[in-house]
């Protein structure tokens, strides 16, 4: 593409010699004419030079107009073969109108035109033995290379401007994956983050309290979590880097609900899960889901046990997910805590914009509201045949 371009602007820079170079040759072919061979068809004299050289001249500036006047150039070629009997100029006019055009009405006026001035003397002195072939060849043929050089330009420029115009919504296009690809790791990582940040300043403020063997049970908790943070931050962040391939890794679903929720409770907060199959049973396994619906419910379950480590400390919470052929309904709700847990945990305002976002891409609704005990539940419900469809 680069070089299309560079041979382009080259031969645009040079165009004006071109023309120049092509309309002196004109004038010169024009002006030049031999009166001692050639049969005058329209005048039985020879002109003069005096007359000659202003035909010519005229005609060479129509010739150097061409591009924006390729009618003019006829007229002014025609006028020239009345005069000093020239076809040249003639021949070249009749390519280019039909070239610079490309339209069959114009060039089809254009030829029966240069016929009439052309053919008809030429008859008259040769008979149609010479003027048939004189005709077409100076008239005709031209005008039909000239229409088949100007519709083969005109596709080939219509194609590369498809071509660069795909080009740009290609690139367009890679620009938003990116774009929508660094939403989704700033969403994976304020997840990640925050939630095993919350575990670690937990684990932190319970061991400023705890002694002897407590002390060191808390200290290697605390040190698990900030090796599993910094691994899933590391696999995140390694997706940003031009140089390195995605991981391989699944991301997190429903299967791993077990750990995530015992994670909680090694704080010492009360949660108990529940997973319902489609006949209304608690189910011992995880439902079978989509990877963008298993993955987004995970999600929504971090960010919920992230909030109520921030603001609800101790208090009981509840995951219930129920899932039917049709529909996948997910709660959390915790009630009041007696004392208010994370104080020192600062909350950025997105978590819940996030999971809802992440709800919506998968065709579900999310709502969070407070509860009449003074809690907080957010529930999500996901259509799975719409999702999966």
């Amino acid at each position: 593409m680069r070089s299309g371009i560079r041979y382009a602007d080259l031969w645009e820079r040079r165009r004006p010699v071109i023309d120049a170079a092509l309309a002196l040759a004109v004038a010169v072919s024009t002006a030049s004419q031999d009166g001692h061979s050639a049969t005058y068809a329209y005048f039985d004299m020879r002109p003069s030079l005096w007359v000659a050289v202003p035909v010519g001249l005229l005609v060479g500036a129509a010739a150097w107009r061409r591009r924006r006047r390729p009618e003019l150039f006829l007229l002014a070629a025609l006028g020239a073969f009345v005069v000093l009997s020239t076809w040249i100029a003639v021949l070249f006019a009749q390519y280019t109108l039909a070239e610079r055009t490309t339209s069959w009405r114009r060039t089809s006026a254009g030829t029966l035109a240069a016929l009439a001035v052309v053919a008809v003397p030429i008859w008259q002195l040769g008979g149609a033995d010479a003027a048939g072939p004189l005709s077409l060849g100076i008239c005709v043929a031209p005008a039909l290379l000239g229409l088949y050089i100007g519709t083969r330009r005109e596709l080939l420029a219509r194609l590369r401007e498809r071509a660069e115009r795909a080009e740009r919504e290609q690139h367009q296009r890679v620009l938003q994956a990116r774009s929508d690809e660094r939403a989704q790791i700033a969403r994976d990582m304020h997840d990640v983050v925050t939630h095993r940040v919350s575990l670690i300043v937990l684990h932190a403020t319970a061991l400023e309290v705890a002694k002897g063997d407590n002390a060191r049970t808390i200290g290697r908790q605390i040190g698990i979590i900030g090796r599993e943070a910094l691994t899933e931050l590391r696999s995140l962040v390694e997706v940003l880097r031009a140089d390195a391939a995605a991981p391989l890794a699944p991301q997190p679903g429903l299967a791993d609900l077990e750990d995530l929720v015992a994670e909680s409770r090694s704080t010492g907060m009360p949660v108990a899960l529940e997973l319902v199959d489609e006949s209304g049973a608690e189910a011992p396994a995880a439902p079978q889901l989509p990877a963008l619906i298993d993955h987004a419910v995970y999600r929504v379950v971090q960010e919920a046990l992230t909030n109520v480590h921030k603001h609800a400390g101790d208090a009981e919470t509840r995951i219930r997910i129920r899932h039917t052929s049709r529909l996948l309904r997910l709660s959390v709700a915790n009630g009041r805590s007696a004392v208010p847990g994370g104080p020192g945990l600062p909350s950025g305002g997105h978590g819940l914009l996030g999971i809802g976002e992440r709800i919506r891409l998968v065709g579900g609704e999310l709502d969070a509201r407070p509860t009449p005990d003074g809690g907080f539940e957010i529930t999500a419900e996901i259509p799975l045949k719409a999702a999966g469809a």
